[in-house]
């Protein structure tokens, strides 16, 4: 697909569902008792395929595109699917779900595409397995597929080595079928949505710092569940409205949840023109409207406990850093390295290749602002946000620039480039 340089961006975008909500919102409202209604549900291949699980293992869910109604059973509610559990490419349905699976009274296997069969599950297996679990990777190398049987699980508390909500989440999901409270401790604080949204269902999960301890409850009970607007989405935008000239969008519906809003922070440490407008709350979300204005922007450095709150959005902030006056380093994000693609590795090629001063570090990326980018093949390793984040950069790219296996972004965005197209001139 090829994309060329815009005089500006200009107008307001709605943002389509939290990818993140959306998951977990078919995940507790399946194992909860009742009908839970989903509205704003994001339409990405990734959460149809979590749709798609529980549909095999006996729940009735209608997606009305829109919003999605799931008919729930109970935490002890699903059966034994007739075929293999296909995640697709979502890391987060194949690591949140086997927590729930770890505890049924049933065998599955879990498997998905070539991507995702390359990503770590080691870092589920070993707590799941100090729980009592039996999961096992099929081919021995800690990836899928992966072979479940359910067992009676054990309660723990658990050191993770990352700081990731994917890891925390199934824990906490085994946890609700645990003999006692587990709990969880990260070395930052990663993002909370499970615990949100599990104590919206009636679960009793509470948190401390950067520990999250569940007690388990004898049933979950279903819920209404509006999704706020990714603010991982929306973090194009900001981007695209701030490095592009003369330019101002209007972004609408974001959920700004504190263990989710670093893109702005960081925006915010650059100098940028950003406002956040009518906040209002939902179901323990926070959502906003966010207003971002052509900005002189200024290099920073990132790193820390802010990582874990903007690591699906530093390939975009990469690219927001080429129009930054200045030095720009971004450590202590190795976790970039497990993503869809290296996304240290393949930010900085495509970068290089636009011209882009930038070198890729052990844990992440150095990059000296003020070069003008020059448009070049950008080869997308199907990963959604290195084409989104590309597509970014072409806006201010002379020349034409080419993104190799485009489509990817239905990952997480069906209508990115739609959106994109109505606000640039």
């Amino acid at each position: 697909m090829e994309f060329n340089k815009v005089k500006n961006i200009r107008g307001q975008v709605t943002i389509p569902g939290d990818k993140s909500i959306s998951h977990r919102a078919v995940m507790i409202g399946s194992i909860a008792k009742g009908t839970t209604e989903v509205t704003n549900f994001l339409q990405g291949a990734d959460c149809l395929s979590t749709i798609d699980c529980f549909q095999k293992m006996g729940i009735e869910i209608i997606n009305n595109t829109d919003t999605v109604t799931i008919k729930g059973k109970g935490l002890h509610g699903l059966t034994k699917p007739s075929s293999i559990l296909d995640v697709g490419n979502s890391g987060t349905t194949t690591r949140l779900i086997s927590g729930i699976l770890v505890a049924q009274d049933f065998n599955v296997q879990l498997n998905g595409d070539a991507s995702i069969q390359k990503r770590p599950m080691k870092r589920i297996i070993e707590p799941l397995s100090l729980m009592g679990a039996n999961i096992k990777s099929v081919n021995g190398n800690d990836c899928t597929p992966l072979e479940i049987t359910g067992s009676p699980l054990n309660a723990i508390h658990y050191n993770s080595k990352v700081a990731s909500a994917q890891v925390k989440s199934s824990i906490l999901l085994a946890g609700l079928y645990a003999d006692g409270i587990s709990s969880v401790t990260e070395p930052y604080l990663s993002r909370n949505h499970s615990e949100l949204m599990l104590n919206a269902y009636g679960a009793n999960v509470t948190s401390t710092n950067a520990t999250a301890t569940i007690t388990p409850v004898e049933e979950l009970f279903a819920q209404k569940i509006d999704v706020p607007g990714d603010i991982s989405s929306a973090a194009y935008f900001m981007v695209a409205g701030l490095i592009v000239p003369n330019s101002e969008i209007l972004i609408k519906n974001v959920g700004i949840n504190p263990t989710r809003d670093g893109i702005i922070r960081v925006c915010q440490a650059m100098g940028a023109n950003i406002e956040i407008m009518n906040e209002k709350q939902s179901g323990g979300e926070t959502t906003a409207d966010i207003l971002v204005k052509s900005s002189s922007l200024h290099g920073i450095t990132i790193s820390g406990e802010i990582i874990p709150t903007l690591i699906d959005e530093i390939p975009v902030i990469a690219v927001l850093a080429c129009f930054a006056q200045g030095q720009t380093v971004i450590k202590d994000a190795a976790e970039l390295k497990v993503k869809e693609s290296n996304r240290i590795d393949t930010v900085a090629n495509n970068l290089k290749n636009m011209g882009a001063d930038i070198t890729a570090t052990e844990d992440g990326l150095i990059i000296i602002g003020g070069e003008s980018l020059h448009g070049a093949i950008i080869e997308s390793h199907m990963d959604h946000r290195i084409a989104m984040s590309f597509a970014i950069a072409s806006l201010v790219s002379e020349g034409t620039t080419t993104i190799n296996d485009a489509e990817c972004v239905d990952i997480s965005y069906p209508q990115f480039y739609d959106d994109l197209n109505k606000l640039s001139k």
